[in-house]
């Protein structure tokens, strides 16, 4: 049962999506968007630097498109509450927060195509060599980062379930803190020892610098970071299912689920 309401889900929000975007769209207005937001931040890195620096930035800014659209997740939970059909999923069979949890499930490839092929694209117009033998580890590595992302963003987007006029400005807000504290474009041995260890509980930190040392050619030591990116993920879609399940109880105490801010 769980599994069919998850595909159908998941499905239902992608279908929402091509009401916005077609594949022509989405070409040439999204991820031309991407393609220029990365080439920004590595211009800035060629005007400010070497080589080094330029593919530093690029690959950090390329790799948070992911966690960006990962965020997005904000909007598609809390946007059930103001459409009012959240006490029609609080009252079906299923645990509302997988309904929740499915229906923007979409984002996660919506990141990981959106983040690869901006890598690829700048990577190409800025000299950057690839190798295509790491391509697909550094694929799969930019997928769990927008898994990890999205599961940061249901959170977000649970406690905002009677906030839905902020939810805008949090997920701004919080694109701006994943790109400043995750090391995207500053090393994370520059950030103080607090800092760090605020960074390592937050999705970004440890795929982008699997990311990093995979197209380095260290494979092997990208294990390790992968799994924290992993770990950090899941404790964030177990906070997720806490929560949601703790306010879904109460508002069927109090009768407050069909409230629409």
């Amino acid at each position: 049962m769980n599994l069919l309401i998850i595909r159908r889900a998941f499905w239902l929000g992608a279908r929402d999506y091509t009401s916005i975007f077609t594949w022509k769209t989405w070409l040439t207005n999204w991820f031309v968007r991407v393609v220029a937001q990365v080439s920004f931040f590595a211009l800035l890195g060629r005007l400010i630097g070497g080589p080094g620096q330029t593919e530093f930035l690029l690959v950090g800014n390329a790799v948070a498109v992911a966690a960006m659209l990962g965020m997005y997740a904000v909007n598609m939970v809390s946007w059930e509450r103001s459409a009012g059909t959240l006490p029609l999923i609080a009252s079906g069979p299923t645990r509302p927060a997988i309904v929740l949890a499915s229906r923007g499930s979409y984002l996660i490839l919506d990141g990981t195509l959106s983040a690869s092929g901006g890598l690829l694209v700048t990577a190409a117009l800025f000299g950057i060599p690839l190798s295509w033998s790491r391509l697909v580890v550094v694929f799969l590595l930019i997928a769990v980062v927008a898994a990890s992302s999205y599961c940061f963003g249901l959170v977000a987007g649970s406690l905002l379930l009677g906030f839905r006029s902020i939810e805008t400005i949090v997920t701004n807000v919080g694109v701006v803190s994943l790109m400043t504290l995750c090391g995207v474009n500053v090393p994370m041995s520059s950030y103080p020892e607090p800092l760090r260890w605020v960074s390592s509980l937050l999705p970004l930190t440890h795929g982008l610098g699997a990311v990093r040392l995979a197209m380095a050619g260290e494979l092997g030591d990208a294990i390790v970071p992968a799994v924290q990116e992993l770990l950090v993920g899941a404790g964030w879609l177990a906070l997720f299912l806490l929560t949601v399940t703790s306010l879904v109880r109460r508002g069927r105490r109090t009768g407050t689920l069909d409230f629409a801010s």
